[in-house]
């Protein structure tokens, strides 16, 4: 992978406002934007939470409509998408505004294709896919992980095929992210582990992918450093506002990192998976991380070897064969000192799934940019050394 600067590379983001109380905000951006009217999407947990009353009457308070929209799964599903679309015009909306994680961020992304090209989200499915633009979208990110706020993808669950899909668009790509610490305070330590360690596998893989550059290196490396030294002490006081900051930093960074860089082959088996199994998108990363690692470290070990100095391993003087171990035996001391020490069989992935679910995740466009080419039976071992 060579990495010359004269090489044409393109970065997105959105406009970004980080830090405690960038929530509150929300009306006077969604007025900039022209709003009389905001859809407002969420999902359940975020709700009892208190968030989305919160969100509604900044709304009301600077004179904004909003109709609320919270019928979205841990992993939304293409009938959602679609039943929010049809709430939208009947509701005559003109913006977006999404208060979750991933996947009430991913609905809304549907929910806004939906609203300016009509048709059917599967028409969506695959890169650049949109003609018109989506109505302005502003996201308020309550995990510290998933990083849809930033990025220009949008994951949905298609029931029919027990697979995730991706779109891949500059479209999806939010207008506003409002990145608030304070609004994490509400997650469990299991979720916080599991979208910190889906934050982690972001930056790695966005890292040692084959359109990494000098535009998200920097991005990726800082992640990696912020989620090693940060994480595991979260896990242990997720009260500590300090600790959330870091961890909610290290989401964004890594999620400019990877929106530009894309993945690699832990988010193709883990889209594959989560589609067949509905499960946490980051405890399904997180269950994979090493075998990938392991398994492309041959074809990036100088990037290897960089992730390794990120996550405070002196690598001076070691060989190659050690610092892969060394590596490895970080992450997977981290994944056990956060609670995700699982394995696939203990989720109910048998030896007979492996190849249904290594075909999709060869169909992924994850895939393409992972540093070292998968074929069939290399993605099969993968998943069958992680049962």
């Amino acid at each position: 992978m060579s990495h010359d600067v004269s090489e044409l590379r393109k970065f997105v983001s959105p406009e970004i406002v980080f830090g405690a109380g960038a929530r509150r905000s929300v009306a006077n951006f969604a007025s900039n934007l022209g709003a009389k009217h905001v859809f407002l999407v969420s999902d359940p947990g975020v709700a009892a939470a208190g968030w989305v009353g919160e969100i509604v009457t900044l709304l009301t308070d600077a004179g904004l409509r909003s109709t609320v929209f919270t019928g979205v799964s841990a992993n939304p599903r293409v009938d959602e998408v679609m039943a929010g679309a049809e709430l939208y015009k009947a509701s005559e909306c003109d913006v977006i505004v999404s208060i979750g994680g991933g996947s009430p961020m991913d609905c809304a992304k549907g929910i806004g294709i939906i609203a300016s090209n009509g048709r059917h989200i599967l028409d969506f499915e695959g890169v650049d896919t949109i003609a018109n633009p989506p109505p302005p979208l502003i996201f308020i990110p309550t995990t510290a992980g998933t990083s849809a706020d930033v990025s220009q993808f949008a994951i949905i669950s298609d029931q029919k095929r027990r697979f995730k899909f991706s779109i891949i668009s500059k479209a999806v790509v939010p207008d506003v992210s409002l990145i608030d610490p304070e609004v994490t305070e509400t997650m469990s330590p299991f979720l916080t582990a599991c979208t910190g360690v889906d934050a982690l596998v972001h930056a790695i893989e966005a890292f040692v992918s084959t359109g990494s550059g000098p535009l998200t290196d920097s991005h990726a490396l800082e992640a990696i450093r912020l989620i090693n030294r940060n994480l595991e002490p979260l896990v242990d006081n997720t009260a500590d506002p300090f600790l959330r900051e870091q961890i909610m930093l290290a989401s964004m960074q890594a999620g400019l990192a990877f929106s530009n860089a894309i993945l690699g082959a832990v988010h193709a088996m883990s889209h594959s998976l989560g589609g067949f199994l509905d499960l946490p998108h980051g405890l399904c990363n997180a269950l994979l991380l090493e075998h990938v690692v392991a398994y492309n470290f041959r074809s990036a070990e100088d990037r290897f070897r960089r992730v390794a100095e990120a996550m405070d391993i002196d690598t001076r003087g070691m060989s190659k064969p050690e610092i892969q171990k060394r590596l490895l035996n970080r992450i997977v001391q981290l994944k056990r000192r956060v609670g995700l020490a699982d394995s696939l069989a203990n989720l109910g992935v048998s030896i007979s799934d492996i190849p249904y679910l290594s075909g999709f995740a060869l169909q992924d466009p994850c895939i393409l940019t992972n540093p070292r080419k998968s074929s069939l039976r290399d993605v099969q071992v993968v998943y069958e050394e992680a049962l």
